[in-house]
């Protein structure tokens, strides 16, 4: 009976240090890529126009229900306009995936990689992350909210940075109406 009783006790002890000295392995979640949205939305002198593009994969990671990182990869291709129609829609689409701006021929994805993640909150993340678009990688912030099994973000990004030059003032001189600003939103709803 001793024996039993010492045995379960080093059993127990035994476990309790295995588990007060393991690490937690992140648990890496897939975006359900049907489910979620990115909005884009670019604006020009004379106004803005917005649209869509899709998410080819993505994923988020998490530890103890804490956002550790993130990986995407975005279809561009999928560049499509939602305030225009017919005739105007598809030359808008199609100026977009030109070389004049994306290029997807030769650039079919761009990709965003966490490398940083912060808790500003409960539910709230700062994230520095890298993005390539057009085989150019430059450094990116923002705040990702997390609730349950959704999660979104807006991002500012500065085109002119990915070598876009079309219609920017910081490549050309002498646009005036004709110029198109070299930020545009991304508002991205995710759900994993």
């Amino acid at each position: 009976m001793k024996n039993t009783i010492k045995n379960i006790g080093a059993i127990a002890l035994l476990a309790f240090l295995t588990f007060s000295f393991t690490t937690l392995k992140d648990t890496k979640k897939d975006i359900k890529i049907k489910n979620s949205k990115i909005v884009w939305k670019g604006y020009k002198v004379t106004g803005s126009h917005e649209g869509t593009i899709a998410l080819k994969t993505g994923s988020l990671s998490f530890n103890n229900n804490k956002l550790t990182s993130g990986e995407f990869t975005i279809d561009m291709t999928s560049i499509a306009c939602t305030d225009l129609n017919g005739e105007y829609k598809n030359k808008l689409e199609g100026h977009l995936k030109s070389d004049d701006f994306f290029g997807v021929k030769k650039n079919p994805t761009a990709t965003l990689v966490f490398k940083k993640v912060k808790s500003t909150g409960k539910n709230s993340y700062k994230v520095t992350g890298d993005l390539t678009i057009k085989g150019i990688t430059k450094k990116v912030d923002f705040i990702l909210s997390v609730y349950g099994n959704k999660a979104n973000a807006s991002l500012k990004i500065d085109r002119s940075k990915y070598n876009v030059k079309y219609g920017s003032t910081s490549f050309f001189d002498g646009l005036k109406d004709k110029a198109i600003y070299d930020e545009f939103d991304l508002v991205v709803d995710l759900e994993f």
